[in-house]
């Protein structure tokens, strides 16, 4: 499916929010609770990521693949205490349960769906840290790290992520007390917007999303997982991890995640948009967005053959195509 962002989704208030200031809002994700005294190691049997080395009020990004080394889906991990808690993508939510159930015995940690009763808040844009410290809400010491905070008299797990990730502080609290530290965020200056604020700043980021990017074929290695931060090659044995190293220490991928410029809007078929180049099919469009910037232009990104090298001209649905670096380089992406 190809994830699209059109002119009436994202305003330039919102794009002028995420170069200068900070947006705010509510993500459609599930959170995964694992509780217990093996809830740390059995998530590092699991994820991509090492979340036993960081130690106690580690933030850091991975996935949960088969045992063949393809995504299942993607997840933010957070570890405090005896607790590690996933935030995945909404539409991930069975397939990350299951996994958690299937392969984490209750006497090691007991897994919880808290999806109902939580509310999932990030802050995105160059000032999101400032603007959290203005809101009132204490802030973990640096990038890759959580705290479990009080603001205002509302419990919070407040995290940030490592630089060049599509938001700059997320925070996990009730979803009863969301309203109420959105409405803090807003009064100290972030702008409230809806989720395609977000997914802009995922696109502008060269961030994958699961059923867009991500199918169930995909390698981490072909979506950037290497450049963002998402696969270790230093920890034990998790499940997928042969086919991810083998190709880490023996190879390389035959695809690879790219930013596409378009000369005009391209058609956008729900589930597929092919990529040509000298007449060959070369890959497929993944996401397509509108960015409001001076007299706008259309974005996206694809998946193509690595041979497609940066600054080449492609065909997408008759229109033409320059392949890019990743991250985009109009928007700022550091956490403040």
């Amino acid at each position: 499916m190809i994830a699209r962002l059109g002119p009436a989704d994202v305003s330039p208030a919102v794009t002028a929010a995420l170069r200068t200031g900070a947006v705010i809002a509510r993500i459609d994700a599930a959170v995964l609770e694992l509780a217990g005294p093996g809830a740390v190691a059995a998530v590092q049997g699991l994820l991509t990521n090492d979340v036993e080395k960081p130690g106690d009020g580690a933030f850091v990004y991975g996935a949960l693949l088969t045992p063949k080394g393809m995504i299942v889906v993607d997840a933010w991990a957070t570890r405090l205490g005896h607790t590690v808690r996933l935030i995945v993508p909404a539409g991930g939510r069975e397939a990350a349960l299951a996994i958690c159930t299937k392969h984490v015995p209750p006497r090691l940690a007991r897994t919880t769906d808290r999806t109902p009763d939580a509310a999932v808040l990030r802050l995105a844009g160059p000032r999101a840290a400032a603007i959290a410290e203005a809101a009132g809400i204490p802030l973990p010491p640096g990038p890759t790290r959580a705290v479990r905070a009080a603001a205002g008299g509302v419990a919070a797990e407040v995290a940030r992520p490592a630089s060049g990730a599509p938001f700059g502080v997320q925070i996990t609290t009730a979803a009863a007390d969301g309203p109420t530290v959105e409405s803090r965020l807003v009064a100290a200056g972030a702008l409230a917007a809806g989720p395609a604020a977000l997914e802009l700043e995922r696109i502008l980021a060269g961030w994958p999303a699961l059923a867009s990017e991500v199918d169930d074929k995909t390698i981490p290695q072909e979506v950037r997982f290497d450049e963002i931060g998402g696969v270790s090659y230093t920890k034990g044995c998790y499940t997928g991890q042969e086919t991810v190293s083998r190709l880490h220490f023996r190879g390389h991928t035959n695809r690879q995640l790219r930013a596409l410029e378009f000369d005009a809007e391209p058609s956008t078929p729900a589930e597929a948009l092919p990529i040509t180049y000298l007449e060959r099919d070369v890959g497929r469009v993944t996401s397509i967005a509108w960015l409001p910037d001076g007299p706008g232009r259309w974005i996206g990104l694809g998946v193509l053959r690595r041979e497609v090298e940066p600054g080449t001209v492609v065909r997408v649905a008759g229109v033409d195509a320059r392949v890019g670096e990743l991250p985009f380089a109009s928007v700022s992406l550091e956490p403040a």
